[in-house]
């Protein structure tokens, strides 16, 4: 086989591994359930529970909790996504934009999440509305801050050599800028994946009568910890999944990357 059809073939993610675990990983969390176990046969059944009673918890839980919980998080990425990439691009195209605008944008950031969850409640009555405005307003100047980052990480020399074929600012964005900008992209993603699994989380607790917030605030009432668990272990497992999903995506669309 020539010796170019190996690079890349060795670049080309193998579909059916894409989503395998690593076997460090398999081990660290298999260690990690084990002492927990182990911490269970000493401490309290109310305090740490066992596996067996978490396990039965996590099948009795409402899968339509999951999925709304899920559907809030994609729902209000999508939008600061698409959001923070309008205002990056305003903010890079157009020097004055983010001199005025990059103050409120680490104004929004420096404000707590806490703060956002009571202002929500404050403001609006709609329970969705309120999980969207604190989603949104936390994950998209994280977006706009890296984005920002990542167009302005694009090589000098490349910019000058695009504008020397005359291109319309729309080729230059959609040819040079915006793929150069993709792997700062990716990795926000990822952080805002995490961060919104958590922040949504919280707002669901004060806010809403579904989704895994309010069953955690239900299990809490109750004094059920093996519930507790459960929701917080689908959480984790969702978390997995969505990164996953989007290293998959990374690996394809960056498959010149080594």
């Amino acid at each position: 086989m020539p010796e170019g059809a190996v690079a890349a073939s060795a670049t080309v993610p193998t579909p059916g591994r894409a989503f395998s675990l690593p076997w460090e990983t398999a081990v660290s969390l298999l260690v990690l359930a084990a002492i927990w176990e182990v911490a269970s046969l000493f401490a309290p059944p109310f305090a740490v529970p066992g596996w067996e009673r978490i396990g039965r918890a996590v099948l009795g839980l409402p899968l339509d909790s999951v999925a709304i919980t899920l559907a809030r998080v994609m729902v209000a990425l999508v939008l600061s996504f698409a959001g923070g990439l309008a205002v990056a691009v305003a903010m890079y195209s157009v020097k004055p934009v983010e001199r005025f605008g990059m103050p409120i944008v680490k104004l929004l950031m420096a404000v707590p999440v806490v703060c956002w969850i009571l202002f929500a409640v404050l403001w609006f009555r709609w329970a969705e509305m309120r999980i969207a405005f604190v989603l949104v307003v936390v994950c998209a100047p994280v977006f706009i801050v890296d984005f920002l980052d990542g167009m302005k990480g694009v090589s000098k020399d490349l910019r000058d050599m695009m504008w020397s074929f005359r291109p319309t600012r729309a080729q230059f964005f959609s040819k040079l800028i915006i793929p150069g900008t993709l792997p700062v992209m990716f990795t926000s993603w990822k952080i805002n994946l995490s961060l919104a699994i958590r922040v949504v989380t919280m707002a669901e607790l004060v806010g809403a009568t579904s989704g895994v917030g309010y069953g955690l605030v239900v299990a809490q009432e109750v004094f059920s910890v093996a519930e507790v668990f459960a929701w917080t272990l689908v959480l984790v497992a969702c978390l997995f999944a969505t990164e996953a999903l989007v290293g998959y995506l990374e690996k394809r669309m960056l498959r010149w990357r080594v």
